[in-house]
């Protein structure tokens, strides 16, 4: 019903509708903007990049696949990040019990 009006009608969104909504993922005031998006891009740095990246690629890929496609893709994915030096350090750290620090590196 939402995504009908919203095209038919074509009425403004506020950022907190649409928060609300779950059409985006978060609202901030634009004040909080920058040191938002400065956290943001730091914990992304922090992350196992390869893995992020090929999230992204199962991502991207899924809206124009059949679900065994998807599947084969995501198979030959978790495949690929099995094989890098954040999976291991990830599965280390976690055996651990200490943070992990992910590298980035393909091999």
């Amino acid at each position: 019903a939402r995504a009908r009006a919203l095209m038919l009608l074509a009425e403004p969104v506020s950022a907190e509708k649409a928060e609300s909504w779950g059409l985006i993922w978060k609202a901030v005031d634009d004040a909080a903007l920058l040191d938002e998006a400065r956290a943001l891009t730091a914990h992304l740095a922090c992350q196992p990049t390869q893995g992020l990246a090929l999230t992204k690629q199962a991502l991207n890929a899924s809206a124009g696949q059949n679900l065994d496609a998807q599947l084969d893709l995501e198979r030959d994915l978790q495949r690929e990040a099995g094989r890098t030096p954040d999976y291991r350090e990830g599965v280390s750290a976690f055996m651990e019990k200490r943070p992990a620090r992910f590298s980035g590196r393909r091999a």
